[in-house]
């Protein structure tokens, strides 16, 4: 009989990755998922990672950043005669 966990190899656990080293996308935040989406080379990769988006933004109880753009308001005088 072979020893217990004698094939295995030497390997540090990591929740975010699979036994083959790529990463899981379920826990990773949109803003994440999109940095990830900007570096990922592959199409079928960036196809993965923009569905993942999609399936978050669609699930409920997500809010959208809310974007503080500065407006300039101009005053118009108007003279009356």
């Amino acid at each position: 009989m072979a020893a217990k966990g004698g094939n295995q190899k030497t390997r540090k656990a990591n929740s975010n990755l699979t036994k083959t080293g790529k990463t899981r996308l379920g826990p990773l935040t949109i803003t994440q998922l999109t940095d990830l989406l900007e570096k990922a080379s592959r199409g079928v990769i960036k196809a993965k990672i923009a569905n993942r988006i999609r399936i978050m933004k669609l699930r409920k109880g997500y809010v959208a950043p809310v974007i503080e753009e500065e407006v300039i308001v101009e005053e118009v005088i108007e003279v009356v005669v």
